[in-house]
């Protein structure tokens, strides 16, 4: 199951805390293309939600063409193309990034590394043609 967590007390709604982070597992490939999501009934009833709010999460990621929905067979993350996670995902793609930034920051201090050095290990990696995915 996927790891989905809504904090009740957020002034967020908890369908949007779920379409946030669904989106976001998709925009780092967590969830790749052809993943299929758990039934609205079993997810919500595995974070003690109404299935309306996973329901209407559902909604909100097939109208951005995040996912797919096929009746009986469930729905499943849609093929993502350059231009849909530019375009319709462009607004959970900051924060995405500032989350994945806090996590290393978090990693490179815990390991004893500043600013600098953690920096330079970020640019050599994403300027290195074996790791460029465009």
């Amino acid at each position: 199951m996927i790891e989905v967590k809504v904090d009740t007390r957020s002034p967020t709604p908890q369908y949007e805390q779920i379409r946030s982070q669904i989106t976001g597992f998709v925009l780092t490939g967590s969830l790749p293309p052809g993943t299929q999501l758990p039934p609205i009934r079993q997810l919500a009833g595995h974070l003690g939600l109404s299935n309306g709010a996973v329901a209407r999460a559902y909604k909100e990621l097939e109208r951005e063409g995040t996912v797919t929905t096929n009746g009986k067979k469930g729905t499943t993350i849609a093929p993502q193309n350059e231009q849909s996670a530019q375009g319709l995902a462009s607004p959970d793609r900051p924060a995405v990034l500032n989350d994945a930034a806090k996590k290393y920051a978090a990693l490179a201090h815990s390991l004893g590394y500043d600013l600098t050095a953690a920096s330079a290990a970020l640019h050599s990696v994403m300027t290195s043609p074996l790791t460029k995915t465009n």
